[in-house]
């Protein structure tokens, strides 16, 4: 094996071979996170000429996707850092200077490989993938493993990785929340004005000046405006605190107040309790609202799980919890602007003797310092103010409440755990935080098949708060 070739730069980076990779750049001695280790300048390609010469040359598979319908050819060491489904630097491209900036996320340690995120679509083997994927014979693209039974590999065909896995095929489950609004307690309400109307013609009256005040705007729709009972006719004028003056022209008796349901009726059951208050509009939800899972979203989902429980095992080793979550990047980011980072985090209360550093807690805290130290407006900085929009995580354990409560304010998109904790749990156990009236957001939940996967080793009490 020939010697890898010295680098000269300010940082202490050099470049040596990397076992199954070949050439990698690596450490020698610390560097802290969000430092700018490496400015590539970049040879631009168009996309008609790389198609026509580039990609039948060893240039292909280098290249890097940019504004413009262009490729980028990345100089100096941006063509020499490997891929890692867990890396340490992220990458930002400068259209101004053109130019690609490498920037560190955790602290890096004397030695160590620095490493990129290719993505998911892969054209050769991940030697480090937390799953190994064969590649089959005659295929460019790895193989995910669903960790199906053997009949069910059949029924799906092996050699697309995008074929779509049925639900029921999954190797996880979703936890769908318990019925809202099922009993007349539970309705939620508003307060509105409404008017009894002593002549039916003058319906029509009232709803022309509706439209002409602007009062018609959409904010009641899930109601009627016209409720007929017992030969009593009423009319539905507006939520606003104060009700606004009504045509003259009209034998209108005096506005007055009541309470209507402030949301339509999502199952019969509810549509029946709401209607009896004012009648309401049946929205039922729709079948196939959860997007659908690939063999390769569930590699990745795969992958990601192995990774958190990984973490919990090393949390155990080293005398904490075995508990812990990770954030992969997200498996449909394409755009080359926004590269998320994957994060990770363990339970250390023991460690740090601290009763709140849970492992969600340790994760929204580190994100959150992050992404102080980049502009709220920089291209890459996920979420803004929410550090979790659009974002994935996968837990070993079902969240307590407190850390439900965290991810739910941070707007996380999904939660998947391994392990639920029915006494303590946040998302399905003692509670199920995002399906609680009065909160202001949703997030799906997914509970890993425990005989998919194992990892009995990290099994806790139930009564425990993680």
């Amino acid at each position: 094996m020939p010697t890898a070739p010295a680098h000269l730069n300010s940082t202490g980076l050099c470049i040596k071979y990397s076992e199954g990779k070949g050439r990698g750049v690596f450490a020698t001695q610390t560097i802290p996170p969000q430092k700018i280790i490496e400015i590539s300048p970049v040879l631009l390609f168009g996309a008609d000429e790389y198609d026509a010469h580039g990609k039948h040359t060893a240039l292909d598979h280098y290249t890097f996707k940019w504004p413009g319908a262009r490729l980028a050819l990345a100089l100096g060491l941006g063509s020499l850092f490997n891929h890692s489904e867990n890396p340490n630097v992220s990458f930002e491209l400068d259209t101004s200077t053109e130019s690609i900036r490498y920037k560190t996320f955790t602290t890096i340690a004397p030695g160590e490989e620095l490493c990129i995120f290719y993505g998911h679509n892969l054209w050769f083997l991940d030697v480090n993938a937390s799953v190994p994927m064969p590649v089959p014979e005659g295929s460019t693209e790895p193989l995910p493993l669903l960790g199906l039974d053997d009949e069910q590999q059949v029924e799906v065909n092996p050699l697309d990785p995008d074929e779509e896995v049925p639900e029921d095929a999954l190797p996880f489950v979703k936890l769908k929340p318990p019925l809202e609004e099922e009993d007349i307690e539970s309705i939620r309400t508003i307060e509105v004005w409404v008017i009894d109307v002593p002549e039916v013609k003058h319906v029509g009256a009232l709803l022309s000046w509706l439209k002409k005040t602007g009062l018609d705007d959409g904010t009641l729709g899930h109601l009627k405006r016209v409720q007929k009972s017992e030969g009593q006719t009423r009319f539905l004028i507006t939520h606003l605190p104060t009700c606004p003056p009504l045509p003259v022209n009209l034998s209108l008796g005096k506005p007055y107040t009541i309470r209507v349901p402030s949301s339509p009726a999502l199952t019969q059951t509810s549509l029946a309790l709401k209607s009896s208050l004012w009648p309401t509009v049946y929205a039922p939800k729709r079948k196939g609202e959860t997007e659908p899972w690939s063999r390769r979203k569930v590699s990745w989902a795969r992958q990601a799980m192995m990774h958190a429980i990984g973490d919990a095992r090393k949390a155990r080793v080293s005398g904490d919890i075995p508990i812990a979550a990770y954030i992969p990047v997200p498996f449909d980011e394409t755009d080359p602007l926004f590269r998320p980072v994957s994060a990770a985090s363990r339970d250390t209360r023991h460690s740090t003797k601290h009763p709140l550093r849970h492992a969600v807690q340790n994760l929204v805290r580190s994100l959150g310092e992050a992404h102080d130290s980049q502009s709220s407006t920089e291209s890459g900085v996920n979420g803004a103010n929410y550090l979790l929009t659009g974002l994935s995580i996968f837990l070993t354990h079902e969240p307590c409440v407190m850390c439900s409560m965290a991810l739910l304010h941070s707007r996380v998109k999904e939660v998947v755990y391994l392990y639920a904790m029915d006494k303590t749990g946040g998302c399905g156990g003692s509670t199920c935080l995002p399906a609680l009236p009065g909160v202001n957001h949703r997030f799906t939940i997914w509970r890993w098949k425990v005989e998919d996967i194992g990892a009995r080793d990290i099994i806790l009490e139930s009564d425990l708060d993680v």
